[in-house]
């Protein structure tokens, strides 16, 4: 078996659990408020948190560098809190994962929330139970279906980022070369077999990923299945 990176394996697995859990504590809220407001804006944002999926990643990952290089106020700060850059290191690539799988999970938290019954909530609020209260006792009970899909496509997602994760991180082992410029790295040197070996574990990884999605799915939403 020809040797694999599993420098750029792990360094994948933690952007990946570090952009989900991002995105369950920033893209909850958000998907909370697409699924409740009547605000005439909510098209408008809908479609801006949709634009990763169909923006070629290098249009996306361009814009990001730009958002968060030397240049920017956001670039500046940074610089000036930490004296480092933002592009071409791990917490630069986070913010571009972050916006890249974006819509991976406040599409599916919207979609649940929506789904979850009003006259429950507005009849918890009328017992004088507080919105945070009611959220997590009656919404994000009902929305977990939603919720655990958002944040395993988010983390699954990342894993496969290639044309943002190159713009933005480029290709520093240890610190910003992911598993898939791993594999274009090994390709481009022609080592096929390292491609190969790295390709079909990410390729095992994810339908792994997916296939205890669904069967967690199957579970969260037909809950009688567990009692037979």
């Amino acid at each position: 078996m020809p040797p694999i990176d599993w420098t750029s394996i792990v360094l994948t697995i933690r952007l990946a659990l570090v952009t989900a859990l991002i995105l369950l504590v920033v893209g909850m809220p958000l998907a909370l408020w697409l699924a409740r407001t009547r605000h005439p804006l909510r098209p408008a944002i809908e479609a801006v948190v949709a634009l990763p999926l169909v923006l070629p990643p290098t249009v996306l990952g361009f814009y990001v560098l730009l958002m968060l290089g030397p240049a920017s106020p956001l670039g500046r700060f940074y610089e000036t809190i930490t004296g480092t850059l933002l592009p071409f290191s791990f917490p630069g690539l986070v913010v571009a994962s972050v916006l890249f799988s974006l819509p991976f999970a406040v599409q599916p938290f919207t979609a649940a929330f929506r789904a979850v019954s009003r006259e429950m909530e507005e009849a918890s609020w009328c017992l004088g139970v507080s919105h945070w209260s009611t959220f997590w006792r009656i919404t994000a009970p009902q929305s977990r279906a939603g919720i655990v899909a958002g944040g395993v496509l988010a983390f699954s997602h990342t894993l496969g980022e290639f044309g943002v994760a190159l713009m933005v991180g480029g290709n520093i082992a240890g610190v910003t070369r992911t598993v898939s410029i791993s594999i274009y790295d090994s390709v481009q040197a022609m080592d096929y077999a390292t491609a190969g070996w790295t390709s079909a574990l990410l390729l095992g990884s994810s339908f792994l990923i997916l296939l205890l999605l669904n069967l967690t799915q199957r579970n969260l939403h037909a809950p009688w299945l567990k009692r037979s």
